[in-house]
């Protein structure tokens, strides 16, 4: 298992940041290797996140000094959504197969998560998000069919989009984790706008489901100082409470999106109108 620390950065700091420094310190484009379990820890929430993709192996998650315990669920929670291929994901010996678009939430005090594959040759890509737990929740299976939809936009603003909300109060019990999945419709390419931040809940956006040639440009930084960083497919970005987190992509895609912080309220967003943003 390999793990990528960043440490949290002010916003004041962010306006002074060039593109690669924007890049180093907030975007992660090894999400998925295959054969391994490639993470990132980011200081902002002390949220953990990134894929596993195994092969022809079991692949386990690991504790170690970075958690401050031997067992990464030790006092942490974690949503996992597969994004391709099929396979299984076992907590402490309960099985669950899982396909594309199938979810799971698994609480903290499980000691034992493991990822297999179920044809090696098209071996499946499981989404990670994790963060600090307080208490125990029951692990839940939640296959999309079990998901929360809701359905927003429109087609004269080119975002029409269903969000599905799988680590969300409407659907299972977890501490503080919040995740879901936002598909766009064919033709649309905004996932939010006008957009909004939250300063409760950071919030860390994974963008898939991309043709080779086509990019997200993700926006970034406080409303009036905003910058851009440009996203490939299956490559994730850090967006800090500060920090508005809309994008537009040159063509449809899906991402999903995982929130830590003070609260579940999915709604409790700070608007910002277009006429604010510089």
């Amino acid at each position: 298992m390999k793990l990528d620390i960043r440490y949290a950065n002010h916003a004041e700091d962010m306006k002074h940041y060039d593109t690669a420094h924007l890049r180093s310190h907030f975007l992660f484009d090894r999400v998925f290797v295959p054969g391994e379990i490639s993470l990132c820890y980011t200081h902002v929430d002390r949220v953990v996140f990134g894929g596993a993709c195994p092969v022809d192996r079991e692949l386990r998650l690991e504790g170690g000094k970075e958690f401050g315990g031997g067992v990464f669920l030790d006092r942490r929670e974690l949503g996992i959504i597969c994004i391709a291929g099929n396979g299984f994901v076992s907590g402490d010996g309960q099985k669950y197969p899982m396909k594309k678009g199938d979810g799971l939430y698994i609480g903290k005090g499980v000691r034992d998560v493991v990822f297999s594959a179920a044809d090696p040759s098209k071996p499946p890509k499981f989404y990670l998000a994790s963060s600090p737990a307080h208490a125990a929740y029951p692990a839940v299976f939640i296959p999309i069919e079990k998901a929360n939809p809701r359905r927003l936009g429109d087609a004269a603003t080119v975002n029409v989009r269903t969000i599905y909300q799988y680590v969300h109060p409407a659907v299972c019990q977890s501490c503080q984790l919040v995740m879901g999945m936002t598909v766009l419709e064919e033709g649309s390419v905004w996932n939010t706008m006008p957009c909004h931040t939250h300063e409760r809940r950071m919030e860390v956006y994974f963008y898939f489901d991309m043709k080779k040639e086509q990019v997200v440009f993700h926006l970034h930084g406080q409303p009036g100082e905003t910058r851009h960083i440009v996203l490939q497919n299956e490559e994730a970005v850090i967006s800090p409470s500060w920090s508005i987190h809309a994008g537009v992509g040159t063509g449809s895609y899906t991402f999903i999106w995982a929130m830590a912080g003070e609260n579940q309220t999915f709604d409790d967003m700070d608007a910002v109108t277009t006429a604010e943003l510089r």
